[in-house]
């Protein structure tokens, strides 16, 4: 025989209590908590640590010992908390339809081209920096290891981690700018006096 467990309901067998909220609540109050960062270790403790710290049997016990190392811990996480589902209720209410088809459009139109084809958007950030027109290379001029023009002179665009690459200089004779990406930025790093001698 098997019995499945929940690990609702694991929390629910070791509390005593059910914790019931009502649709979709608990998402809002997740981001509300990410935004605020009200269950963050500098307010509520390291849990995980605590835990383990922790010598007692029963959540009641567990509760008690708690409180006494943290003792206004949760009154602080939840009006972090709370303070931030106000500000979200607020944004809701700025939600209408148009909002939502720019958004979408945003997310599937833009955001998937510009994930695909950022090395333009470098290209034209570069072509700001230095006052000159850029061009994306021909499939020619990629075999090259070309990535693009800034005027009339090739650039390359690599990932940072080509720096750590032996022998790089060896084979790339064109300036070279390295990029970092994460979900907030892309980071261009590339030699200022480098680019200046070699436009035209």
């Amino acid at each position: 025989m098997k019995i499945r467990i929940k690990h609702s309901e694991v929390r629910e067998l070791l509390a005593g209590k059910e914790f019931d909220f009502p649709k979709y609540t608990t998402q809002i109050m997740n981001l509300a908590n990410q935004n605020s960062q009200g269950t963050r270790s500098k307010v509520v403790g390291q849990m995980s640590d605590l835990i383990q710290e922790f010598e007692g049997k029963t959540i009641e016990e567990w509760q008690e010992w708690y409180f006494e190392k943290h003792p206004d811990s949760l009154e602080v996480a939840t009006d972090k908390v709370w303070e931030m589902v106000k500000k979200l209720k607020d944004a809701i209410s700025d939600i209408d339809k148009e909002l939502v088809e720019k958004w979408v459009e945003e997310l599937v139109i833009v955001k998937t081209f510009a994930g695909l084809k950022f090395q333009e958007a470098i290209l034209i950030k570069l072509s700001k920096h230095f006052d000159k027109p850029y061009r994306l290379a021909q499939q020619v001029d990629e075999r090259q290891g070309i990535d693009g023009f800034l005027g009339e002179s090739p650039i390359s665009i690599k990932p940072i981690t080509y720096k750590a690459k032996k022998g790089l200089n060896e084979f790339i004779k064109i300036p070279i700018v390295f990029f970092s990406k994460n979900k907030e930025r892309i980071l261009i790093e590339f030699d200022d006096e480098e680019f200046h001698k070699v436009l035209k």
